[in-house]
């Protein structure tokens, strides 16, 4: 499937990839994927290390202890090209959800609707309004997305998981955008992607390992972004 960009200037920016690409974690990270075309990141709960950059990317939220006033003022101090609202994993905070989507929207350029309950599949593109773009959760230990990416029919940003998962989204979603911080668990142990999967660094350190990691996983995407008949020329 065709990958698309955010509806922001941001796609007419040649310096950003496409789909555009988030790894909320360090400065030292920051540095090295803003360097190959990624976006700075960041959870609300620390700004820290994505002060210094002029445009901050993605702010993502603390799922497991969430706190909307927290990630509201946030998001009004960073003004991000992008945020993500709360799971709707019960279907009975739909309405909440919604007006927190709707307020986060006015302080960020696009909002991530992140849908987990699975009965809803089969109403959410008529029920969430077309401001939102949707955030797939890439299942992992920690939970994900349980509903089929067949239901997904807008632009869709995917949410954490490890490259090989995502990139195996990358052709059953319409991809704008993801974040990606597994390979900064690998690199602290000599491992990168190498585009297919994680091995050993032939010198290793962490640095290294980061950067190989981050290249790879941008050939990856380029490769998988490239139309089918342009492919086959």
């Amino acid at each position: 499937m065709t990958q698309r960009e955010l509806p922001t200037e941001a796609a007419t920016d040649t310096r950003v990839l496409s789909p555009i690409r988030f790894a909320a974690h360090s400065y030292l990270v920051q540095e090295i994927t803003t360097e190959r075309g990624w976006l700075p990141a960041a959870r609300y709960t620390n700004l820290r290390d994505v002060r210094r950059f002029e445009r901050i990317g993605f702010i993502d939220i603390d799922w497991q202890n969430y706190s909307f006033t927290k990630h509201l003022q946030a998001v009004k101090s960073a003004r991000p090209l992008l945020t993500v609202a709360k799971d709707l994993d019960d279907l009975s905070e739909l309405p909440r959800i919604l007006d927190q989507a709707a307020e986060l929207r006015n302080w960020s350029d696009a909002v991530i609707f992140v849908p987990k309950v699975d009965e809803f599949k089969y109403e959410m593109e008529e029920v969430v309004p077309l401001d939102f773009i949707f955030g797939y959760s890439t299942p992992t230990q920690y939970g994900g997305t349980s509903i089929e990416p067949k239901y997904f029919h807008r632009p869709t940003h995917i949410l954490g998981g490890s490259p090989q998962a995502q990139l195996a989204l990358g052709s059953q979603l319409d991809v704008c955008s993801f974040d990606c911080n597994r390979f900064t668990l690998d690199a602290r142990y000599g491992d990168f992607f190498d585009g297919v999967r994680f091995r050993p660094h032939p010198t290793g350190g962490y640095r290294a390992c980061l950067k190989a990691s981050v290249e790879s996983i941008n050939r990856a995407w380029d490769s998988l972004s490239v139309p089918a008949s342009a492919a086959a020329a």
